[in-house]
């Protein structure tokens, strides 16, 4: 196969955007409101653009010191927006998740790389930063979908393990079924960005696996373990 990546021209780039562009006339023409999709999109274009410059810099300089700096921001962003539907809780219940997410997150990381793919490097930033990317958002919505179902249950007078059970199997979800359709439904992000790029299909479903692993080890570890800080002080629960 082909192992050299295809360059996109701009001018061929903008012809992603005609679908998008139809979507947001639909939203326009049923009056619910383009503002929200618009921003989206103009955030998504305007982040992507700023990430691909910050990630050049950070690729050539390579430095453990900034690949850490890098990580612990994204690491603590995530625990933030984590806690998104908490509301005014968000400020009481941040450590808690951030302890949360850094052990499935970080403990996924160091296996995959420096067990699994034995970087010369340790802290190999084109390696490491994305990997740690897909884990702390998989990790983040994971939490988040637990949390808020956990708050809710107690809400509504369950006891901790009931609602600590019901979060638990609420949260994993989504992973659940994105394991079950995965080579049969879809072919997920990277593995296909992979095959575009010239990688031969073996080798991308090698590092897919990898992938699925590292975002179901760490989604159900990180969820587990903020459910688990919030046992009640009592010692009620297992």
């Amino acid at each position: 196969m082909n192992e050299t990546v295809q360059f996109i021209p701009l001018t061929r780039l903008a012809l992603a955007f005609i679908p998008v562009c139809a979507v947001l006339v639909i939203i326009h023409r049923w009056s619910l409101g383009t503002r929200a999709g618009l921003v989206a999109v103009l955030r998504m274009v305007t982040q992507l653009l700023l990430v691909g410059y910050v990630l050049t810099f950070i690729f050539e300089s390579n430095s453990a010191a900034v690949v850490l700096s890098i990580v612990s921001v994204m690491l603590a962003t995530a625990g933030w927006i984590a806690l998104r539907p908490l509301g005014d809780e968000r400020r009481t219940l941040y450590p808690k998740v951030l302890l949360a997410i850094s052990v499935g997150a970080v403990a996924v990381v160091v296996i995959a790389t420096q067990g699994v793919l034995d970087l010369g490097i340790w802290h190999d930033a084109s390696v490491v930063i994305p990997l740690a990317g897909i884990v702390l958002a998989n990790s983040m919505n994971t939490v988040s979908l637990a949390a808020e179902r956990f708050r809710a249950e107690r809400r509504r007078g369950a006891e901790y393990r009931a609602a600590r059970d019901t979060a638990m199997n609420t949260a994993l979800i989504p992973m659940t079924n994105s394991l079950l359709a995965v080579g049969l439904v879809s072919l997920p992000g990277m593995m296909t960005g992979q095959i575009l790029s010239g990688v031969m299909p073996l080798i991308a479903v090698r590092y897919q696996i990898l992938v699925m692993c590292m975002i179901f080890g760490s989604a159900g570890l990180a969820t587990s373990c903020y459910l688990i800080l919030q046992r009640p002080a009592d010692g009620t629960g297992p």
